[in-house]
């Protein structure tokens, strides 16, 4: 060639884009009288089958009279206009059939169940990270939905069973996940998934207003007008069966300017992890920085090509940071994990940590009484 050449190179850092945290993953029942609501929730929501909402309103014109779904997206759209994956599945004849229905199962590829939220992604092109089964959460269902959720790095949240306080706790004692958050007691509805419904739906909505290093508690739930059990609590008092719960990793929820959920703690048997808002930052960057490094595999793995990835993690580290969501993270390459044959092998490791920011659950202030502020008293006077 005689002259000039120009080569277009795509080098340096890249931007990350950030995951969507607000997708609801809800599993329920419904049934509608035979003829026209029929055949519109069959066609809506046919019978285990990932669907996705994006109009919650129109969606529950066709959710039926009968079963969980409908009074589920009630309540969820009481606290925002969430992404739904729905699954429906069928009534059983007793509350162990209809559990077994719940969780599914898979049968030569076909997902039933459950199950089809783990098809959500390659079906929709959307992965859910709300997962709950409002009315339907009793322990068994409750503990393969934690499974699911380990699956797509989600939050479940679930109704704490029981009568009384020391129920709810004994009944807590059956869980050691942190992608677990259980509910107790229900809001005044009828309805048994209620207080579960608006988890969720409040949960979609703070990540939508505040983000997901928010935790659940002490954000107001509208469209609620009483507990169906008695929890007192006092603000100055962590003996108040509210603080109790609370002791007991289980969230309950209070009246204070309205109706609250009050309590931060998930399941986790891991204290690094016993806050909702470190599990949902741990699963949060964890996607966000996976996918968005997509672009590195494959390239020869030049110097270059790994100080980009480093540099990428980075810049979104500082980006979260000044945001609020993290208190700091930061990623390196550490020759002790990258051995010359590792890395003629395609093998590259980078490590990262991050600190994720804790909720100011325990303030604690100190009064003491003085005379000094009398000092000059009569000088200010004359």
């Amino acid at each position: 060639m005689h002259g000039i050449k120009v080569n277009e190179l795509t080098t340096g850092a890249r931007p990350i884009v950030p995951i969507a945290s607000a997708v609801i993953g809800l599993v329920a029942t419904a049934t509608a009288d035979a003829g026209p609501p029929a055949a519109a929730l069959d066609a809506a929501f046919p019978l285990n089958t990932p669907v996705l909402v994006t109009d919650i309103r129109s969606a529950i014109g066709d959710a039926g009279e009968g079963g969980t779904l409908l009074p589920a997206l009630e309540a969820i759209a009481d606290q925002t206009s969430p992404i739904l994956v729905v699954v429906r599945v069928a009534p059983g004849e007793d509350d162990a059939e209809t559990a077994a229905n719940v969780i599914g199962g898979n049968t030569g590829g076909v997902a039933t169940g459950m199950q089809c939220l783990l098809d959500a992604q390659a079906q929709l092109g959307i992965r859910p990270r709300i997962l709950g089964c409002p009315g339907l959460d009793v322990q068994e269902v409750t503990a393969e939905m934690v499974i699911i959720a380990k699956r797509l790095r989600a939050m479940v949240y679930a109704r704490a069973i029981g009568d009384e306080i020391a129920d709810v706790l004994t009944y807590r004692e059956e869980f050691s996940a942190r992608e677990l958050m259980l509910v107790w007691p229900n809001f005044t509805n009828q309805f048994a998934g209620d207080a579960v419904a608006r988890a969720m739906g409040l949960r979609a909505r703070i990540d939508e207003e505040q983000g997901w290093h928010k935790t659940l508690s002490n954000v107001a739930v509208d469209g609620v007008s009483g507990i169906d059990k008695s929890v007192y609590f006092d603000l100055q008092d962590a003996t108040t069966p509210a603080g109790v719960l609370n002791d007991g990793q289980v969230t309950t929820i209070i009246r204070m300017n309205g109706y609250r959920f009050w309590g931060n703690r998930t399941c986790s048997d891991l204290p690094e992890f016993a806050f909702e808002s470190a599990v949902r930052t741990a699963q949060v960057l964890q996607d966000t920085i996976a996918e968005g490094l997509a672009w590195a595999v494959d390239k020869p793995m030049t110097r270059g090509l790994i100080k980009d990835i480093i540099e990428t993690i980075n810049a979104e580290f500082r980006s979260l940071k000044a945001q609020g969501r993290l208190i700091d993270g930061k990623a390196w390459f550490d020759p002790a994990l990258n051995s010359q044959t590792d890395l003629a092998s395609g093998r590259l490791t980078i490590d990262y940590d991050f600190t994720p920011t804790a909720p100011a659950e325990n303030i604690i202030l100190n009064q003491r009484i003085t005379d000094r502020y009398y000092a000059g008293f009569a000088d200010q006077l004359n």
